[in-house]
């Protein structure tokens, strides 16, 4: 038995995934705004309390990022709280087990590549494309998180020389174009406005994707500026990495076709050498859980 952490912008989630790699707990609790471990601490006394805990032998974690594995701390760029916190001996001596640490999109490559739409494939881009854009590399038919356990993070690849600053502190990465964020705010700053009315910085991706669904132009073309980010990050991880495959989960995910569509068109425009043309695009088949069963494959990965 596996404990298991996912750590987003918007939402803290945890688990018990068993050998399977069957999710048979999971609680879950929106991200505070300060003190998150106080979130991560309830999360735990509740796993805690489920029968099946007395089983567990380690608790892997998958945060936003980026992080640090050598030295078991995050700083995630959507999570302000959280500078060089040493998230992995505070859940170690929470639990009394070992701890491994890796990027939210890394440990979604793991769980894609254990259980999910990965699966049986051997060179693959995983995306988390959600409040911010996260992912890992599957090279080889292996897992490879690099030594800080932030490789893939394709969130901040630029694709856009000139384009708006990142938090990051870069300008035209990926995360600030094409993550639901950025959807949501691209829309309202070009006249989008929100259905149930309400402030518009309040606004969301999947409020966005309902107006696209309806046919509004401004909210499509949102969507479409995301897809074409992606494409051209997906596009230039091919060239560098020679892959297969891109397998793209996270909320953002959710709106379908609205994605999918224009980025596999885009990706036709961006791909475009003999050896990147033909790599595939492909929804996450974890869903929600992905986050979860991945952080239990990075404990699975490290005991094998």
């Amino acid at each position: 038995m596996y404990a298991a952490i996912d750590i987003g912008g918007t939402k803290i989630a945890a688990g018990l995934v068993d050998a399977a790699g069957e999710l048979l707990a999971r609680h879950e609790r929106p991200t505070p705004a300060t003190e998150p471990m106080t979130a991560v601490e309830d999360l735990l006394a509740a796993l805690m309390a489920e029968p099946a805990w007395a089983q567990a032998v380690a608790v892997g974690i998958g945060s936003a990022g980026p992080i640090d594995a050598a030295k078991g701390t995050v700083s995630p760029l959507n999570i302000h709280a959280w500078r060089d916190f040493p998230l992995a001996a505070r859940v170690a001596d929470r639990t009394g087990l070992p701890v491994t640490l890796a990027g939210d999109g890394v440990a979604m490559a793991a769980g894609e590549h254990w259980r999910g739409a990965a699966k049986g494939r051997e060179n693959v881009l995983c995306m988390v494309v959600s409040t911010g854009v996260g992912g890992g590399l599957i090279l080889g038919g292996r897992l490879r998180p690099g030594p800080s356990g932030n490789a893939g993070h394709v969130g901040h690849i630029c694709v856009e020389l000139d384009g708006p600053p990142c938090p990051c502190g870069a300008r035209g990465c990926v995360e600030v174009i094409a993550s639901g964020t950025a959807i949501a705010a691209r829309a309202v700053s070009e006249g989008w406005q929100r259905p149930s009315g309400g402030a518009a910085s309040e606004a969301t991706a999947a409020e966005v994707a309902d107006s696209a669904r309806a046919g509004d132009p401004i909210a499509l073309a949102s969507f479409d500026r995301s897809a074409k980010a992606l494409a051209a990050a997906i596009a230039g991880t091919a060239a560098l990495v020679d892959m297969e495959a891109a397998v793209i989960g996270g909320g953002v995910a959710k709106s379908g076709d609205l994605l999918f569509g224009p980025l596999r068109e885009h990706l036709k425009e961006y791909a475009r050498l003999s050896f990147t043309r033909d790599v595939t695009v492909h929804p996450a088949a974890l869903g929600g859980d992905a986050g979860l069963i991945g952080a239990a494959a990075l404990v699975r990965d490290v005991e094998v």
